[in-house]
């Protein structure tokens, strides 16, 4: 059992079964006893599945067997399984887990600013991640179930981050892949560091570092293919970039402001040719989206989601802007605890408030940062052999007024409000 369920015991899962919480509140039935359940049947008033056809199944069932999705359709079409812990939720919705893209509460957050040089190519997350934090219990309340968590932004290349389950009893528990990412900050922070750095030399910095670990993941490449006998020595500094350079995981840059923007597009999308997640995006950085439309890279706007434009004397929605601009592969992030990771959704709210899209802002919650970190083969969606990672919500996300009610990583119930509400 995970800590929102620790001392509750066997009799927990009897006890809910006679005591069957009325009043609209999430009701499940028995199943498996021993422990938690492995198979569970949700019955949905609706499943919102972010599939490739954006299929939308009223009055739907969801099976689920051994942390994957077993089966999703029409009820009248579904016939569960004896031995299967039924969860009704007739009147509510359910959706994928929730993805932050740009997060740093995954893991200690006193280890994730390490500013010894202005590049550090070294230093990762992994060693950071904890099981079981406040963070983490607060963030699959919202509904969230993944993120990316990454190092700071005080310098120009803060390290590699991680791809990470917000559930899990042990760190291999919850990480998906490390690398998950190289952090890059192209400006915005890091003129912070020490006595003070210009964009001139940030982009130089960032530039030589690349060059470098660029040079050496093709002279591995020239030996492993056989056509230099010559094996490369192994440095363990830029051994990790090589994921980086075969495009396996992304660059994913704190970038705002349009020629901060153009200048992270330019270098490391044109002419290194990385995969890139562009993070924050905010400001006027939606004048780049011509630029960025003629690219593979993914937007990722927020935690600010306006922007006033003084000499139109005008507020403009940053996510909007993008969107109107082409840019449809949108997601949106919280850069938690800079905006807690609960609050996930109210940030796209906001980005609608302000004249985006109410199904594309869910889109962009859920299957577009798991394309953006290249893990979409296993979240983001709700299809069968995904892991069951999914929230079940009064209503809508997008909308203030839902709450998540209960919320599921890799088929094991990790937050139950009925059980005990976060908020």
């Amino acid at each position: 059992m995970n800590a929102d369920h620790a001392g509750l015991g066997k009799a927990w899962v009897i006890a809910l079964v006679i005591a069957i919480h009325l009043g609209g509140a999430l009701r499940v039935t028995a199943g498996e006893t021993q422990g938690q359940s492995k198979r569970f049947a949700v019955r949905a008033g609706k499943v919102i599945t972010m599939d490739d056809t954006d299929s939308v199944v009223n009055n739907a069932v969801i099976l689920i067997r051994d942390g994957k999705i077993e089966r999703v359709g029409e009820a009248s079409k579904i016939r569960i399984p004896h031995g299967y812990r039924v969860i009704d939720a007739l009147d509510r919705w359910v959706v994928p887990g929730l993805i932050d893209c740009h997060n740093h509460t995954a893991g200690s957050l006193m280890d994730l600013n390490d500013m010894i040089y202005l590049t550090n190519p070294g230093l990762r997350t992994l060693e950071t991640v904890m099981p079981e934090s406040e963070n983490i219990k607060q963030g699959r309340a919202g509904g969230v179930t993944s993120v990316l968590l990454i190092p700071g932004s005080g310098t120009n290349m803060s390290g590699f981050g991680t791809v990470t389950k917000m559930g899990g009893d042990s760190v291999d528990d919850m990480v998906m892949r490390s690398p998950g990412s190289l952090k890059i900050a192209q400006a915005g922070n890091p003129e912070w560091y020490w006595f003070g750095v210009g964009r001139s030399y940030m982009n130089y910095n960032t530039r030589q570092t690349l060059t470098k670990a660029k040079a050496y993941h093709e002279a591995w490449q020239t030996y492993e293919s056989g056509k230099s006998s010559h094996e490369p020595a192994y440095d363990p500094i830029y051994e990790g970039f090589r994921g980086l350079f075969s495009r396996t995981y992304p660059v994913s840059v704190h970038t705002q402001i349009y020629q901060v923007v153009m200048t992270t597009v330019d270098m490391l999308t044109n002419k290194f040719s990385l995969r890139t997640v562009l993070d924050h995006c905010t400001f006027d950085g939606f004048k780049v989206a011509p630029q960025v439309t003629k690219t593979d890279a993914y937007t990722i706007n927020g935690p600010r989601q306006y922007w006033f434009d003084r000499s139109q004397r005008k507020m403009h929605g940053n996510a909007a802007r993008w969107w109107q601009g082409g840019v449809h592969k949108l997601g949106i992030n919280t850069d938690a605890p800079v905006v807690p990771q609960e609050e996930l959704p109210y940030q796209a709210a906001m980005a609608c408030w302000y004249g985006w899209q109410s199904y594309p802002a869910l889109r962009g919650l859920t299957r577009i940062p798991a394309e953006a970190l290249l893990v979409d083969q296993r979240i983001g969606s709700i299809e069968v052999g995904k892991d069951a990672d999914l929230g079940i919500w009064t209503g809508d996300p997008i909308d203030p007024r839902s709450s998540c009610e209960l919320t599921m990583i890799n088929g094991r119930i990790v937050y139950d409000a009925s059980v005990r509400r976060r908020f």
